[in-house]
């Protein structure tokens, strides 16, 4: 099978489609995955249906979220069938609650697969490369202890040791850790 243009702007198309995570769209978000698709990131690790319904619960809580995505580079296997995307982007998060945020720069590693002419995908995993806390409206007076195990989290972002992903629990973060 010989993979084309279209091909890679399906492929394109569904990295871009991250931004119905944050617009709140799920069930164009949904429609990213294949019914069986796996997702692995900080605080889920399961179907991909699953994770829409978990980030339903967290879209209304105080925790806001912004994907910044680009563009993926796609390797495809002989069949020209399944795709290999990774892709850079970054994570801004705030809890509007606390005054508190972080910002996360990860690659998103993608296994796509095309079923009946579509494109979709069926794993993605974030690897967390580095990540910071922020204050935006200023610096708050936060307790050490609270924070101390969270910070050691977004310093080292779940790399060394060979994890590749950040240990997954709730915190400031993620103060309401869907299921």
């Amino acid at each position: 099978m010989q993979t084309t243009d279209s091909d890679r702007q399906q492929l394109n198309d569904l990295m871009n489609g991250w931004i119905h995570r944050d617009l709140g769209e799920w069930e164009s978000l949904r429609q990213l995955f294949h019914p069986d698709g796996t997702i692995e990131i900080t605080w889920f690790e399961g179907l991909a249906s699953d994770f829409v319904d978990g980030s339903m619960r967290m879209g209304a809580s105080d925790l806001r979220t912004k994907h910044m995505i680009a563009s993926p580079r796609v390797t495809f296997n002989a069949a020209g069938n399944k795709a290999l995307l990774e892709t850079n982007a970054m994570i801004m998060a705030e809890n509007t609650r606390l005054n508190l945020g972080c910002e996360c720069h990860n690659r998103f590693y993608d296994l796509a697969e095309k079923r009946e002419g579509c494109w979709k995908l069926f794993h993605r995993q974030s690897i967390y490369d580095m990540g910071t806390f922020t204050f935006p409206l200023g610096v708050v007076e936060i307790d050490p202890q609270t924070v101390a195990p969270l910070s050691a989290r977004i310093r080292r972002a779940g790399v060394p040791a060979g994890k590749k992903r950040l240990p997954a629990g709730p915190g400031i973060c993620h103060p309401r850790q869907p299921t």
